[in-house]
């Protein structure tokens, strides 16, 4: 039964996402089942989670702490 439980929330999941009309709910709540389920990736240059990590900008520590520190 939990096979056919994980296979049918997966599988929700992915036609929810794919439809390309998934809310941030729903996109929020396949990051945790991927997390949840322990699935995870690599980044390379040409696939997708490369390119999602070519947007997000680096993070200087020490800039952070001081603009931190002000507040």
């Amino acid at each position: 039964m939990f096979n056919k439980l994980h296979k049918v929330v997966t599988q929700e999941l992915l036609d929810r996402v794919q439809s390309g009309e998934a809310s941030t709910a729903d996109i929020k709540a396949a990051c945790d089942w991927l997390k949840s389920n322990d699935i995870t990736g690599i980044a390379l240059p040409k696939n997708s989670l490369g390119k999602l990590a070519n947007i997000i900008p680096d993070i200087d520590p020490e800039l952070v702490r001081s603009r931190v520190s002000r507040y």
